[in-house]
């Protein structure tokens, strides 16, 4: 797609600072990092979003996360790491072309979930079992 900024990168049309490579995705720093390391994994593929993604590929993109995800580790000294995606723009989702984030994390970052006011309030079995059939009934 000659707008996406993913397959541009792809395309060799814009620079990207490449850490791994395969024949189905592509592990690259993030141009806006939350923290040094954050890396992004994109696969080959334009795809708009994961529920858009091919099982197998959606597969081989999350097995590169977790490749990926320790060498970040150790190459930043981070505690932790998280792996995310946005799908859609109310989650959050930027740029149209489904993409990873893996970014390393340290205690007391600052990054992370805003819960909404008055979370955590627990569901009722009865909700949950509501909501299950109702998911269940879409699969």
């Amino acid at each position: 797609m000659d707008d996406c900024v993913f397959c541009a990168i792809l395309a060799g049309r814009v620079p990207g600072s490449v850490v791994y490579e395969d024949d189905d995705a592509v592990a690259l720093m993030d141009l806006y990092p939350v923290h040094p390391g954050h890396v992004l994994i994109v696969p080959r593929q334009h795809v708009t979003d994961l529920a858009s993604c091919p099982g197998d590929l959606a597969g081989r993109l999350f097995a590169l996360s977790g490749k990926v995800a320790p060498a970040i580790v150790e190459a930043t000294d981070a505690a932790g790491f998280n792996v995310w995606t946005a799908n859609g723009k109310a989650a959050g989702q930027e740029v149209f072309h489904l993409h990873l984030h893996v970014l390393p994390r340290y205690e007391d970052d600052t990054f992370g979930l805003r819960f909404p006011k008055g979370y955590p309030q627990e569901a009722t079995r009865a909700e949950l079992d509501a909501m299950a059939g109702q998911i269940r009934s879409r699969l």
